[in-house]
């Protein structure tokens, strides 16, 4: 039986929505971190991505498994999502943008703070 995935795997605190970069839509890196450990079902996949609905999830999946990342097997009883070798390529990737992300979570932090209050000039380095 297969470790539950955890619900907090992608906290609102979670580095990957800082990332630089986006593998497909901006689900996808979470989707296919979700699917790392093997194939997993919808429902299982709801569970640490309860932010995302199942509308715009369905979406992603099948943007995945469109790009030759994911692969949906469906059986009678239920369907599973799987990482295709393709989609098993990306896990490095996303997990040195995670690190990159999380290592400058404070710049990144105070770059948005001050460009949403119109300080861009000072963080950016760019001189007014």
């Amino acid at each position: 039986m297969r470790k539950p995935l955890p619900a907090d795997m992608f906290d609102e605190l979670c580095p990957s929505s800082l990332l630089p970069m986006r593998f497909g839509d901006k689900w996808a890196p979470l989707v296919i971190c979700c699917l790392e450990g093997g194939p997993r079902r919808f429902s299982e996949l709801r569970v640490p991505l309860w932010r995302v609905t199942p509308k715009v999830l369905t979406q992603s999946l099948r943007s995945l498994e469109r790009s030759g990342f994911v692969i949906r097997h469906a059986g009678q009883a239920m369907v599973e999502y799987e990482l295709t070798p393709l989609g098993r390529s990306l896990l490095g990737p996303i997990a040195v943008a995670r690190d990159w992300a999380q290592e400058h979570w404070d710049e990144l932090l105070d770059a948005r703070e001050a460009y949403d209050a119109g300080l861009t000039g000072s963080v950016a380095g760019r001189k007014e």
